[in-house]
């Protein structure tokens, strides 16, 4: 039965609006919206910026389980197997040390900046754990960051001085007041004394014991959402400074 014409038109425009949609994604900036390919291609150009030398580190990953399992296969017939295995074990050590190297590199770029720590609050898992940056910032551009999730309710401020402790403490206090005994923990990320330094402070609230079960995030999550309607909106754009290396750990994460 031949198609009518509403059909007909139905199919033309889904057909273009695909065409357009494809067009996009082949010049959008989001990495979202970037194959695999594209996304390591764009991060292995922003941790070349910091480390030039992760394409040798990347090759030596690769090489090292390749010439192992090779060398295997001389003794243990049938060799070829050894060797297919020594394939796939090279590229899994291969993107093992990229992933590495990229990571660090990536901290590395962000180091100092303004909004830095949501790059590390960005690693938490996304299924377990609810990130809110910038939910507080003073006259001196410091900063206070919120994550909830199954290691309790954590707020993580970045700046100097005393005044990045009194708005912590500050913020500290109003969370309590809505908490109603979920614990409040405190972090304050940088280089000095009783500070969390950019990279270890996605693995130190990794790490934190779980104190919360899935019914207490989400009623702890609901008392958050009351706190925030009655804060004025924060006038600080959410994230690090320079926004192009949302992408570098976007792509890092394969997303």
């Amino acid at each position: 039965m031949p198609k009518s014409q509403a059909a007909k038109e139905l199919a033309a425009k889904q057909k273009a609006e695909a065409k357009a949609a494809k067009e996009r994604r082949k010049h959008s900036d989001n990495p979202k919206d970037w194959g695999t390919w594209k996304q390591l291609v764009e991060t292995y150009k922003m941790t070349r910026k910091t480390d030039p030398a992760v394409l040798w580190w990347s090759i030596g990953g690769f090489l090292v389980p390749f010439i192992v399992f090779l060398v295997i296969g001389l003794f243990v017939k049938p060799w070829w197997i050894y060797a297919i295995v020594g394939i796939f074990a090279g590229a899994a050590g291969a993107m093992w040390i990229f992933s590495r190297r990229a990571r660090k590199g990536m901290y590395a770029r962000f180091k100092g900046q303004p909004g830095s720590a949501e790059v590390a609050l960005s690693e938490l898992d996304k299924k377990t754990w609810t990130v809110t940056p910038v939910i507080a910032v003073n006259r001196h551009q410091d900063v206070v960051h919120r994550a909830l999730g199954p290691g309790g309710l954590v707020l993580v401020a970045e700046g100097s001085g005393n005044g990045v402790r009194q708005l912590l403490a500050t913020e500290k206090h109003r969370h309590e007041q809505v908490a109603f005994g979920v614990p409040v923990i405190t972090f304050i990320m940088g280089e000095g004394k009783d500070q969390v330094p950019l990279e270890q402070l996605g693995k130190t609230i990794k790490k934190l014991p779980k104190s919360l079960n899935s019914a207490q995030i989400s009623e702890t999550a609901s008392r958050l959402k009351a706190l925030d309607a009655m804060r004025p909106r924060v006038p600080l754009p959410k994230g690090p400074m320079p926004t192009s290396a949302k992408g570098a750990r976007s792509a890092m994460r394969g997303r």
